[in-house]
């Protein structure tokens, strides 16, 4: 096992591999072992056959000697972080100390609380937690690869990136005031980056009226009803009708 020492990982945006104060992506070997190094990562709780691997590295096009390659990988990543660090034969496993910190799992605890407190309407943590998930998963997951297991974990990562918008979008509804403001930056990002989800132009209405902009937050509604009836075909949901007719009572 690794000694206590900060072991920090980097999952989102760039590679990096802070092992116990020394930086070893660059010593990792080439994009097969970053490749390797981050899977192993990603499956740090549980044994990865080896055979897993080899589909993970090499997806398409397996060397002529996927078993032969995939133990040299192994072997010069034992190297690099230390025999007790990458352990097993068949089945292989990258073991860290508790202290260790991988960016992704910090970001899905931290939604996880955020998520929390926001039904508990504790605004603040929500507010906080929102802010590490977002922080860590608008960098998005491994930039560069293409491999199919990466693509899905960027789906994820990216699908995460968005409920720590729409919770710190809510905490700042919650705490109100300056914050207000915040919410509509929010809301607005929210609709461009996924323009039919109903919640992200519910946020954004609401912040509006918030701000004391219900002229506004209605032709919001208005946007959005012309998009969902030329493009779709429908109608905005129960609750978007429901906050419309609440804006209109209002004004």
């Amino acid at each position: 096992m690794a000694s206590s020492a900060d072991i920090h990982v980097q999952l989102c945006g760039r590679l990096i591999a802070d092992w116990e104060g020394r930086r070893v992506e660059s010593e990792l070997p080439g994009r097969q072992g970053r490749l390797l190094f981050s899977f192993l990562v990603l499956h740090r709780l549980s044994p990865v056959t080896r055979d897993e691997l080899v589909e993970a590295l090499w997806p398409a096009h397996a060397p002529p000697a996927p078993e032969a390659a995939l133990a040299a990988l192994i072997s010069k990543l034992r190297k690099v972080l230390g025999a007790q660090c990458v352990v097993g034969r068949n089945d292989v496993r990258l073991v860290l100390p508790e202290t260790a910190r991988v960016d992704l799992e910090v970001a899905r605890e931290a939604i996880h609380r955020a998520e929390s407190a926001l039904v508990a309407k504790q605004w603040p943590r929500a507010w906080a937690g929102s802010q590490t998930a977002l922080f860590i998963a608008r960098r998005g997951f491994l930039s560069g690869e293409d491999a199919p297991w990466a693509e899905e974990c960027r789906r994820d990562v990216d699908e995460l990136h968005l409920r720590a918008l729409e919770t710190y979008g809510r905490a700042c509804l919650g705490i109100g005031g300056a914050e207000n403001a915040a919410a509509v930056r929010v809301g607005r990002e929210l609709v461009r980056m996924t323009p039919y989800r109903e919640i992200a132009h519910q946020l954004l209405i609401e912040a509006l009226a918030a701000t004391g902009n219900p002229a506004e937050a209605l032709l919001a509604y208005e946007s959005l009803r012309q998009r969902l009836r030329e493009e779709l075909g429908i109608s905005p949901g129960a609750g978007l009708q429901a906050l419309h007719a609440r804006l209109l009572r209002g004004s």
